[in-house]
C-alpha cells in the first residue's frame, strides 16, 4: 500500500509504501509516455529506493530543479529522500524505460531498512544518499543494455504472472540487478562512503544498536553532538522521514522478523523492539500495519 504524507509548507509530498500482508515490495513499471505514474506531476519523494533505466535517448528526468534529458543507457539510482521535480505529462514523449522500486525487506527479514542496512548489506549502499546529492546517474555500456532490459522484463513477468516460484525469482532478479549498479557505482560509492553522509551514519548507527532499549530524538541528538532541531531537519531533508519514523522502522523491521520465526509472545516481542508496553507495541504496529501482531503473524505464517 502506498500512502502520500501531505507536505509541510514549502516541502514536496513524500510517498511511503508500507506491503500489505504478504505483499511482495517490489514493482516493476514502463516508462513512456503513456505510463501511469501516481504522483509524477508533482514534486514529490519516496521513502524507499528505487531504478530508472532508459535503454534509449529519449525524454527528460526531471530531479529537484535540474532537467536532464535522458540519453540511451542512463541508469538513475533513486534514493529515498531524493526530490523528483514536478513534471509535465510530455516529459516522458519518445522514452524507452523501465522503473524498478522496492523496499528493503523484498532483500529478505534481516535486512533493516534501506538506510540502516548500508553498513551490512553492501547492495543498498548506492541508495544511501537521500537527497545529499543530486541523483546519482550512471551509464550502463552498450554490450550490457540488452541484458538490463531483459532483466528488468523477466522481473516485470514474475510480478505479473505470479506463478510457483516467483517470489525467489523475484528477489533473484532484484539480486542481480542490484549488483550491477553496485559495479556500475563502484568508483561513487567508495568516494560517498568516505565523504558524503557522516552524520547519516552516526544516527543510524545510534539507532542499530539502541532501538531496543528507549529511544528518544533527544538522545539521539545527544549521542551524534548536535541540536534535536537541526537533527530532525536534516534526517528529514535527506531522507524523507522523521529520527523517531527511522527508530520505528528499524523497531517494526525486527518485530516482522520475531514475529515470523519465533513463537514468542507478543508482548515479549515487543520488549525485545524497544516497547515495555506491550498494548503501545500493539496500538503502534497495528497503525502501521492495519492489522494486530497476532493476526499479522497469522496471515504471514508464523
Amino acid at each position: 500500500m502506498r500512502t502520500r504524507r501531505s507536505p509541510l509548507h514549502g516541502e514536496p509530498a513524500t510517498y511511503r509504501w508500507q506491503p500489505a500482508p504478504g505483499e511482495l515490495a517490489v514493482s516493476a513499471m514502463r516508462l513512456e509516455h503513456d505510463a501511469e505514474i501516481n504522483g509524477a506531476f508533482e514534486a514529490h519523494s519516496h521513502d524507499f529506493p528505487g531504478l530508472a533505466y532508459f535503454w534509449a535517448d529519449g525524454g527528460i528526468v526531471r530531479h529537484g530543479k535540474q532537467v536532464r534529458h535522458v540519453e540511451a543507457g542512463d541508469l538513475f539510482v533513486i534514493a529515498p529522500g531524493d526530490v523528483m521535480g514536478q513534471s509535465n505529462r510530455d516529459d516522458l514523449v519518445g522514452a524507452q524505460g523501465w522503473g524498478v522500486f522496492f523496499t528493503a525487506d523484498a532483500l529478505g527479514p534481516d535486512t533493516p531498512g534501506a538506510h540502516l542496512a548500508w553498513r551490512t548489506h553492501p547492495l543498498l549502499f548506492p541508495f544511501v544518499r537521500g537527497g545529499a546529492v543530486t541523483a546519482l546517474r550512471l551509464k550502463v555500456p552498450p554490450q550490457d543494455r540488452d541484458d538490463w532490459t531483459a532483466r528488468i522484463e523477466a522481473l516485470h513477468d514474475e510480478l505479473t504472472h505470479r506463478r510457483d516460484g516467483y517470489r525467489e525469482a523475484v528477489s533473484a532478479h532484484l539480486v542481480l540487478l542490484l549488483v550491477g549498479v553496485s559495479r556500475l557505482a563502484a568508483d561513487v560509492v567508495g568516494d560517498l562512503r568516505e565523504n558524503a553522509e557522516p552524520l547519516l551514519a552516526e544516527v543510524f548507527d545510534v539507532i542499530e544498536r539502541r532501538y531496543q532499549e528507549p529511544l528518544s530524538l533527544r538522545e539521539v541528538a545527544a549521542a551524534v553532538r548536535i541540536s534535536p532541531g537541526h537533527l530532525t531537519s536534516t534526517v528529514r531533508k535527506r531522507t524523507g522521514r522523521t529520527v523517531q519514523e527511522w527508530i520505528t522502522e528499524r523497531r517494526m523491521v525486527q518485530a516482522r522478523r520475531l514475529l515470523t520465526v519465533t513463537e514468542l509472545p507478543i508482548g515479549d516481542i515487543g520488549r525485545q523492539v524497544g516497547f515495555p508496553d506491550a498494548g503501545y507495541f500493539a496500538r503502534t504496529f497495528g497503525k502501521l500495519h492495519g492489522m494486530s501482531p497476532t493476526r499479522w503473524r497469522r496471515v504471514n505464517g508464523g
